[in-house]
Protein backbone atom coordinates (compact mmCIF):
# COMPACT_ATOMS: atom_id res chain seq x y z
CA UNK A 1 0.00 0.00 0.00
CA UNK A 2 1.26 3.71 -0.91
CA UNK A 3 1.28 5.65 2.02
CA UNK A 4 2.81 8.63 0.88
CA UNK A 5 1.07 11.27 2.53
CA UNK A 6 0.21 9.65 5.57
CA UNK A 7 4.16 9.89 5.65
CA UNK A 8 4.43 13.79 4.58
CA UNK A 9 1.71 14.72 7.55
CA UNK A 10 3.06 13.00 9.98
CA UNK A 11 6.07 14.66 9.51
CA UNK A 12 4.72 17.81 9.90
CA UNK A 13 2.56 16.66 12.61
CA UNK A 14 5.96 15.85 14.68
CA UNK A 15 6.93 19.27 14.54
CA UNK A 16 3.49 20.34 16.12
CA UNK A 17 2.53 18.31 18.80
CA UNK A 18 4.26 16.14 21.05
CA UNK A 19 5.57 12.40 19.03
CA UNK A 20 3.34 13.88 15.79
CA UNK A 21 -0.06 13.49 18.21
CA UNK A 22 -2.54 13.71 20.16
CA UNK A 23 -3.12 11.01 22.54
CA UNK A 24 -0.19 8.61 23.04
CA UNK A 25 -1.59 5.25 21.75
CA UNK A 26 -2.14 6.73 18.21
CA UNK A 27 1.96 6.74 17.30
CA UNK A 28 1.94 3.45 17.09
CA UNK A 29 5.19 3.09 19.60
CA UNK A 30 4.20 -0.91 20.26
CA UNK A 31 4.16 -1.95 17.19
CA UNK A 32 6.80 0.51 15.12
CA UNK A 33 6.31 2.59 11.93
CA UNK A 34 4.71 5.19 11.58
CA UNK A 35 0.89 5.94 12.03
CA UNK A 36 -1.92 6.42 9.65
CA UNK A 37 -3.06 9.25 8.58
CA UNK A 38 -7.07 9.08 8.12
CA UNK A 39 -9.55 11.01 6.18
CA UNK A 40 -13.08 9.90 6.59
CA UNK A 41 -15.32 6.36 8.21
CA UNK A 42 -17.98 5.37 7.07
CA UNK A 43 -19.49 1.83 8.07
CA UNK A 44 -16.99 -0.51 9.04
CA UNK A 45 -14.30 1.22 6.65
CA UNK A 46 -12.38 3.66 7.32
CA UNK A 47 -10.33 5.47 4.39
CA UNK A 48 -6.73 7.14 4.74
CA UNK A 49 -5.29 9.90 2.87
CA UNK A 50 -3.80 7.88 0.34
CA UNK A 51 -7.17 6.46 -0.97
CA UNK A 52 -6.82 3.44 1.29
CA UNK A 53 -9.44 1.61 2.74
CA UNK A 54 -9.29 -0.64 6.05
CA UNK A 55 -11.99 -3.02 7.69
CA UNK A 56 -11.87 -0.98 11.02
CA UNK A 57 -11.56 -3.19 14.51
CA UNK A 58 -10.80 -0.17 16.58
CA UNK A 59 -14.13 1.96 16.09
CA UNK A 60 -12.34 5.02 17.41
CA UNK A 61 -11.29 2.91 20.43
CA UNK A 62 -14.60 1.53 20.97
CA UNK A 63 -17.74 3.66 20.24
CA UNK A 64 -18.63 3.46 17.17
CA UNK A 65 -20.39 0.08 17.98
CA UNK A 66 -22.86 0.88 15.36
CA UNK A 67 -20.52 1.59 12.39
CA UNK A 68 -19.38 5.39 11.53
CA UNK A 69 -21.71 7.71 10.45
CA UNK A 70 -24.54 6.28 11.76
CA UNK A 71 -27.62 7.75 10.32
CA UNK A 72 -29.65 8.30 13.76
CA UNK A 73 -26.56 9.80 15.76
CA UNK A 74 -25.34 11.73 12.29
CA UNK A 75 -29.01 13.61 12.21
CA UNK A 76 -28.85 14.40 15.59
CA UNK A 77 -25.53 16.04 15.57
CA UNK A 78 -27.07 18.10 12.58
CA UNK A 79 -30.05 19.11 14.44
CA UNK A 80 -28.32 19.79 17.45
CA UNK A 81 -25.63 22.02 15.96
CA UNK A 82 -28.65 24.23 14.21
CA UNK A 83 -29.94 25.21 17.73
CA UNK A 84 -26.17 26.07 18.93
CA UNK A 85 -23.00 24.56 20.43
CA UNK A 86 -22.74 25.14 24.03
CA UNK A 87 -24.55 26.79 26.39
CA UNK A 88 -22.65 26.38 29.75
CA UNK A 89 -26.48 26.06 31.23
CA UNK A 90 -29.27 23.15 32.08
CA UNK A 91 -30.43 21.49 28.33
CA UNK A 92 -33.89 18.89 28.39
CA UNK A 93 -31.45 16.75 26.83
CA UNK A 94 -29.38 16.00 29.74
CA UNK A 95 -32.06 14.79 31.32
CA UNK A 96 -32.97 12.84 28.51
CA UNK A 97 -29.39 10.86 28.61
CA UNK A 98 -29.78 10.57 32.40
CA UNK A 99 -32.69 8.70 32.05
CA UNK A 100 -31.85 6.32 29.23
CA UNK A 101 -28.18 5.62 31.20
CA UNK A 102 -30.53 5.13 34.70
CA UNK A 103 -32.64 3.13 33.05
CA UNK A 104 -30.54 1.34 31.26
CA UNK A 105 -27.34 0.49 33.82
CA UNK A 106 -28.30 -1.61 37.53
CA UNK A 107 -25.88 0.18 39.54
CA UNK A 108 -27.06 4.01 38.26
CA UNK A 109 -29.71 5.75 40.18
CA UNK A 110 -28.12 9.21 39.76
CA UNK A 111 -25.34 10.39 37.37
CA UNK A 112 -22.95 13.42 36.71
CA UNK A 113 -22.22 14.45 33.21
CA UNK A 114 -18.58 14.69 32.30
CA UNK A 115 -16.49 15.53 29.29
CA UNK A 116 -14.42 12.28 28.93
CA UNK A 117 -13.61 8.84 30.77
CA UNK A 118 -10.59 10.13 32.60
CA UNK A 119 -12.90 13.11 34.04
CA UNK A 120 -15.60 10.43 35.17
CA UNK A 121 -12.70 8.05 36.79
CA UNK A 122 -10.98 11.48 38.44
CA UNK A 123 -14.49 11.85 39.76
CA UNK A 124 -15.99 9.32 40.78
CA UNK A 125 -12.81 8.42 42.94
CA UNK A 126 -13.11 11.98 44.62
CA UNK A 127 -16.48 10.89 45.38
CA UNK A 128 -15.97 7.95 46.79
CA UNK A 129 -13.23 9.32 48.88
CA UNK A 130 -15.77 12.43 50.07
CA UNK A 131 -18.42 9.64 51.02
CA UNK A 132 -15.99 7.23 53.28
CA UNK A 133 -14.49 9.77 54.59
CA UNK A 134 -11.22 7.81 53.87
CA UNK A 135 -8.13 7.50 51.70
CA UNK A 136 -6.69 4.92 50.28
CA UNK A 137 -8.26 3.46 45.98
CA UNK A 138 -7.11 -0.03 45.16
CA UNK A 139 -6.62 -0.56 41.50
CA UNK A 140 -5.24 -3.44 39.79
CA UNK A 141 -2.17 -3.96 37.30
CA UNK A 142 -2.77 -4.03 33.58
CA UNK A 143 -6.29 -1.57 34.35
CA UNK A 144 -6.14 1.76 32.69
CA UNK A 145 -8.42 4.45 34.06
CA UNK A 146 -7.49 7.33 32.05
CA UNK A 147 -4.20 9.68 32.66
CA UNK A 148 -5.70 10.67 36.06
CA UNK A 149 -2.45 11.74 38.42
CA UNK A 150 -3.43 8.79 41.12
CA UNK A 151 -4.18 6.40 39.03
CA UNK A 152 -0.95 6.00 37.41
CA UNK A 153 0.88 4.12 39.54
CA UNK A 154 2.79 0.92 40.09
CA UNK A 155 2.97 -1.33 42.24
CA UNK A 156 4.87 -1.70 45.66
CA UNK A 157 7.25 -4.21 46.72
CA UNK A 158 4.25 -6.47 48.39
CA UNK A 159 0.81 -6.80 47.73
CA UNK A 160 -0.80 -4.62 50.55
CA UNK A 161 2.06 -1.88 49.92
CA UNK A 162 0.98 1.31 48.26
CA UNK A 163 2.16 2.05 44.96
CA UNK A 164 4.50 4.64 43.40
CA UNK A 165 4.13 6.90 40.51
CA UNK A 166 5.01 5.20 36.72
CA UNK A 167 5.12 8.50 34.83
CA UNK A 168 6.98 11.74 35.84
CA UNK A 169 5.33 14.51 36.76
CA UNK A 170 3.48 12.60 39.12
CA UNK A 171 4.20 12.81 42.80
CA UNK A 172 4.64 10.42 45.33
CA UNK A 173 1.88 12.28 47.31
CA UNK A 174 -0.37 12.25 44.63
CA UNK A 175 -0.14 8.15 44.58
CA UNK A 176 0.24 7.54 48.00
CA UNK A 177 -2.80 6.10 48.76
CA UNK A 178 -3.24 4.27 45.76
CA UNK A 179 -2.64 0.57 46.02
CA UNK A 180 -1.85 -1.62 42.77
CA UNK A 181 -2.82 -5.05 42.80
CA UNK A 182 -2.87 -8.30 40.60
CA UNK A 183 -5.99 -8.95 38.65
CA UNK A 184 -7.84 -12.49 39.51
CA UNK A 185 -5.18 -12.16 42.46
CA UNK A 186 -7.64 -13.28 45.06
CA UNK A 187 -5.47 -13.63 47.84
CA UNK A 188 -3.65 -10.17 47.27
CA UNK A 189 -7.08 -8.68 47.95
CA UNK A 190 -7.86 -10.31 50.69
CA UNK A 191 -4.96 -9.51 52.49
CA UNK A 192 -4.93 -5.74 51.37
CA UNK A 193 -8.51 -5.30 53.46
CA UNK A 194 -7.32 -7.55 56.12
CA UNK A 195 -4.54 -4.67 56.86
CA UNK A 196 -6.02 -1.54 55.59
CA UNK A 197 -9.95 -2.63 55.62
CA UNK A 198 -11.25 0.53 57.57
CA UNK A 199 -8.72 3.09 55.27
CA UNK A 200 -9.58 1.91 52.10
CA UNK A 201 -12.27 4.14 49.92
CA UNK A 202 -12.53 2.56 47.00
CA UNK A 203 -11.83 -0.11 44.73
CA UNK A 204 -11.93 0.55 41.13
CA UNK A 205 -11.94 -2.22 38.33
CA UNK A 206 -12.40 -2.74 34.89
CA UNK A 207 -15.09 -5.79 34.67
CA UNK A 208 -13.90 -6.03 31.22
CA UNK A 209 -10.56 -5.36 30.96
CA UNK A 210 -9.74 -3.92 27.10
CA UNK A 211 -5.69 -2.73 27.55
CA UNK A 212 -3.99 -5.45 28.90
CA UNK A 213 -6.05 -7.18 25.64
CA UNK A 214 -9.70 -8.63 26.73
CA UNK A 215 -9.45 -10.19 29.99
CA UNK A 216 -12.55 -11.09 32.18
CA UNK A 217 -12.30 -11.80 35.88
CA UNK A 218 -13.04 -15.30 37.54
CA UNK A 219 -16.18 -15.67 39.55
CA UNK A 220 -14.81 -15.80 42.60
CA UNK A 221 -12.25 -12.70 42.08
CA UNK A 222 -15.31 -10.95 41.42
CA UNK A 223 -17.65 -12.08 44.25
CA UNK A 224 -14.89 -11.46 46.49
CA UNK A 225 -14.43 -7.67 45.50
CA UNK A 226 -17.66 -7.54 45.47
CA UNK A 227 -18.01 -9.10 49.55
CA UNK A 228 -15.27 -7.70 50.92
CA UNK A 229 -15.86 -3.95 49.93
CA UNK A 230 -19.51 -4.32 51.20
CA UNK A 231 -17.62 -6.31 54.58
CA UNK A 232 -15.98 -2.98 55.04
CA UNK A 233 -17.92 -0.21 53.69
CA UNK A 234 -15.56 0.60 51.01
CA UNK A 235 -17.06 1.82 47.37
CA UNK A 236 -17.18 -0.96 44.62
CA UNK A 237 -16.35 0.88 41.34
CA UNK A 238 -16.99 -0.52 37.89
CA UNK A 239 -14.84 1.58 35.02
CA UNK A 240 -17.37 0.34 31.98
CA UNK A 241 -16.06 3.72 29.76
CA UNK A 242 -14.85 0.84 27.41
CA UNK A 243 -17.20 -2.16 27.69
CA UNK A 244 -20.68 -0.03 29.41
CA UNK A 245 -23.09 -0.14 26.65
CA UNK A 246 -20.77 -2.51 24.03
CA UNK A 247 -20.48 -5.89 26.12
CA UNK A 248 -24.52 -5.63 26.92
CA UNK A 249 -27.29 -2.89 26.82
CA UNK A 250 -26.64 -2.91 30.99
CA UNK A 251 -22.62 -2.86 30.54
CA UNK A 252 -20.42 -5.73 32.30
CA UNK A 253 -22.49 -5.65 35.86
CA UNK A 254 -26.04 -6.79 33.75
CA UNK A 255 -23.84 -9.56 32.19
CA UNK A 256 -22.04 -10.70 35.11
CA UNK A 257 -25.03 -10.24 37.50
CA UNK A 258 -22.83 -8.31 40.38
CA UNK A 259 -23.70 -4.38 40.57
CA UNK A 260 -21.08 -2.07 41.97
CA UNK A 261 -21.64 0.78 44.24
CA UNK A 262 -20.99 3.42 41.13
CA UNK A 263 -20.08 2.91 37.48
CA UNK A 264 -18.17 5.70 34.89
CA UNK A 265 -18.91 5.50 31.54
CA UNK A 266 -17.69 6.82 28.45
CA UNK A 267 -17.06 6.30 24.53
CA UNK A 268 -20.01 4.78 23.14
CA UNK A 269 -22.64 7.13 25.82
CA UNK A 270 -21.50 10.23 23.82
CA UNK A 271 -22.04 8.69 20.64
CA UNK A 272 -18.17 9.34 19.50
CA UNK A 273 -18.37 13.08 20.69
CA UNK A 274 -16.48 13.63 23.93
CA UNK A 275 -18.43 12.70 26.53
CA UNK A 276 -18.26 10.47 29.79
CA UNK A 277 -20.18 10.47 32.65
CA UNK A 278 -20.36 8.55 36.67
CA UNK A 279 -23.80 7.08 38.29
CA UNK A 280 -24.35 5.02 41.50
CA UNK A 281 -26.37 4.82 44.27
CA UNK A 282 -28.72 8.09 45.24
CA UNK A 283 -26.90 8.64 48.63
CA UNK A 284 -23.61 8.68 47.36
CA UNK A 285 -24.06 10.56 44.22
CA UNK A 286 -25.96 13.01 46.50
CA UNK A 287 -22.45 14.07 47.90
CA UNK A 288 -21.31 15.72 44.41
CA UNK A 289 -21.63 19.51 44.82
CA UNK A 290 -24.07 21.41 44.86
CA UNK A 291 -26.38 18.82 46.55
CA UNK A 292 -23.27 17.85 48.06
CA UNK A 293 -19.78 19.36 49.40
CA UNK A 294 -17.93 17.18 46.82
CA UNK A 295 -16.40 19.69 44.26
CA UNK A 296 -16.99 18.66 40.59
CA UNK A 297 -17.88 21.03 37.71
CA UNK A 298 -17.28 21.63 33.86
CA UNK A 299 -18.20 24.10 31.64
CA UNK A 300 -18.69 21.79 28.52
CA UNK A 301 -20.31 18.85 30.61
CA UNK A 302 -23.34 18.05 29.22
CA UNK A 303 -22.54 19.43 25.82
CA UNK A 304 -25.53 20.02 23.57
CA UNK A 305 -24.44 18.63 20.54
CA UNK A 306 -22.37 15.63 22.58
CA UNK A 307 -25.67 14.33 24.41
CA UNK A 308 -27.62 14.64 20.93
CA UNK A 309 -25.41 12.30 19.66
CA UNK A 310 -25.32 10.16 22.83
CA UNK A 311 -29.31 10.12 23.09
CA UNK A 312 -29.51 8.88 19.37
CA UNK A 313 -26.97 5.95 20.14
CA UNK A 314 -28.57 4.53 23.41
CA UNK A 315 -31.97 4.91 21.83
CA UNK A 316 -30.90 3.16 18.94
CA UNK A 317 -28.92 -0.06 21.32
CA UNK A 318 -32.61 0.21 23.46
CA UNK A 319 -34.49 -0.34 20.22
CA UNK A 320 -32.82 -2.00 18.02
CA UNK A 321 -30.41 -4.21 19.71
CA UNK A 322 -26.85 -5.42 17.57
CA UNK A 323 -25.59 -7.67 20.30
CA UNK A 324 -27.02 -11.03 19.01
CA UNK A 325 -25.89 -10.19 15.55
CA UNK A 326 -22.22 -8.69 17.23
CA UNK A 327 -21.86 -12.23 19.09
CA UNK A 328 -22.66 -14.08 15.80
CA UNK A 329 -20.28 -11.87 14.24
CA UNK A 330 -17.80 -12.28 17.23
CA UNK A 331 -17.83 -16.16 17.02
CA UNK A 332 -17.04 -16.17 13.41
CA UNK A 333 -14.07 -14.14 14.20
CA UNK A 334 -12.72 -15.61 17.09
CA UNK A 335 -12.92 -19.52 15.95
CA UNK A 336 -11.76 -18.17 12.56
CA UNK A 337 -8.36 -16.06 14.21
CA UNK A 338 -8.00 -19.58 16.53
CA UNK A 339 -7.59 -21.67 13.59
CA UNK A 340 -5.69 -19.44 11.64
CA UNK A 341 -3.00 -19.48 14.65
CA UNK A 342 -3.19 -23.01 14.84
CA UNK A 343 -2.58 -23.76 11.05
CA UNK A 344 0.18 -22.07 11.64
CA UNK A 345 1.93 -23.20 14.56
CA UNK A 346 1.95 -19.84 16.37
CA UNK A 347 1.62 -20.05 19.91
CA UNK A 348 -1.55 -18.15 20.84
CA UNK A 349 -4.70 -17.62 23.16
CA UNK A 350 -7.67 -16.07 22.55
CA UNK A 351 -10.04 -14.19 24.38
CA UNK A 352 -13.56 -12.68 23.74
CA UNK A 353 -16.82 -10.75 25.46
CA UNK A 354 -18.96 -10.37 22.93
CA UNK A 355 -18.01 -7.72 20.30
CA UNK A 356 -14.40 -7.39 22.12
CA UNK A 357 -11.76 -9.52 21.54
CA UNK A 358 -8.05 -10.26 21.32
CA UNK A 359 -5.32 -12.68 19.81
CA UNK A 360 -2.61 -12.80 22.47
CA UNK A 361 0.48 -14.44 20.99
CA UNK A 362 1.11 -16.30 24.59
CA UNK A 363 -0.44 -20.01 24.71
CA UNK A 364 -0.77 -19.22 28.44
CA UNK A 365 -4.48 -18.10 28.85
CA UNK A 366 -4.05 -14.17 29.95
CA UNK A 367 -5.75 -13.34 33.42
CA UNK A 368 -4.02 -10.42 34.40
CA UNK A 369 -0.93 -8.63 33.58
CA UNK A 370 1.75 -10.95 35.11
CA UNK A 371 0.15 -13.67 32.43
CA UNK A 372 -0.45 -10.69 29.71
CA UNK A 373 3.50 -9.34 29.78
CA UNK A 374 4.30 -12.80 28.44
CA UNK A 375 3.45 -12.31 25.38
CA UNK A 376 5.17 -11.96 22.09
CA UNK A 377 5.03 -8.80 21.17
CA UNK A 378 7.14 -8.67 18.42
CA UNK A 379 4.90 -11.14 16.95
CA UNK A 380 2.47 -9.20 16.96
CA UNK A 381 4.00 -6.36 15.31
CA UNK A 382 4.52 -8.32 12.54
CA UNK A 383 0.93 -9.54 12.28
CA UNK A 384 -0.35 -5.72 13.06
CA UNK A 385 1.56 -4.71 9.89
CA UNK A 386 0.87 -7.78 7.59
CA UNK A 387 -3.15 -7.00 8.44
CA UNK A 388 -2.25 -3.13 7.54
CA UNK A 389 -1.27 -4.15 4.44
CA UNK A 390 -3.80 -6.56 3.22
CA UNK A 391 -6.51 -3.50 4.18
CA UNK A 392 -7.71 -4.65 7.98
CA UNK A 393 -6.76 -2.06 10.60
CA UNK A 394 -6.13 -3.59 14.49
CA UNK A 395 -5.63 -1.86 17.44
CA UNK A 396 -1.72 -1.18 17.08
CA UNK A 397 -0.91 -2.74 20.48
CA UNK A 398 -0.84 -6.33 21.52
CA UNK A 399 -2.58 -5.01 24.83
CA UNK A 400 -5.70 -3.37 23.30
CA UNK A 401 -8.66 -4.92 22.59
CA UNK A 402 -10.15 -4.81 19.05
CA UNK A 403 -14.13 -4.11 18.84
CA UNK A 404 -16.51 -5.09 16.26
CA UNK A 405 -19.23 -3.13 14.99
CA UNK A 406 -22.58 -3.51 13.84
CA UNK A 407 -21.72 -2.56 10.65
CA UNK A 408 -19.17 -5.24 9.88
CA UNK A 409 -20.28 -7.95 7.62
CA UNK A 410 -20.03 -11.78 6.77
CA UNK A 411 -17.62 -10.80 4.20
CA UNK A 412 -15.55 -8.37 6.23
CA UNK A 413 -14.72 -11.40 8.78
CA UNK A 414 -13.95 -13.71 6.16
CA UNK A 415 -11.45 -10.90 4.61
CA UNK A 416 -10.22 -10.44 8.18
CA UNK A 417 -10.12 -14.61 8.31
CA UNK A 418 -8.28 -15.32 5.28
CA UNK A 419 -5.86 -11.79 5.93
CA UNK A 420 -4.48 -13.08 9.14
CA UNK A 421 -3.99 -16.83 7.93
CA UNK A 422 -2.15 -15.59 5.05
CA UNK A 423 -0.50 -13.12 7.44
CA UNK A 424 0.71 -15.92 10.27
CA UNK A 425 1.52 -18.81 7.74
CA UNK A 426 4.09 -16.65 5.91
CA UNK A 427 5.64 -15.03 9.03
CA UNK A 428 5.55 -19.04 10.90
CA UNK A 429 4.89 -21.63 8.95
Amino acid sequence: MNRTRSQTEYARAKNLMPGGVNSAARAFGAVGGEPIVFERGEGAYLFDIDGNKYIDYIGSWGPMILGHQQEAVKEAVHAAVERGTSFGAPTVAENELAELMIEAVPSVEMVRLVNSGTEATMSAIRVARGYTGRDIVIKFSGNYHGHVDSLLVAAGSAAATLGVPSSPGVTAGTSKDTMVLGYNEVAEIEEAFATHGDKIAAVIMEPVCGNMGCVTPTEVFLNAVRSLTEKHGSVLIFDEVMCGFRVAHGGAQSLFGVTPDMTTMGKIVGGGLPLGAFGGKREIMQHVLPAGKVFQAGTLSGNPIATAAGIAMLKSLRDNPPYEKLEGLGTRLEAGLAAAATKAGVDHSIKRVGSMMTLFFNPEPVTGWSSAEKCDTEAFSKYFWGLIDRGVYMPCSQFEALFISAAHTDADIDHTIAAAEEVLCSQHG
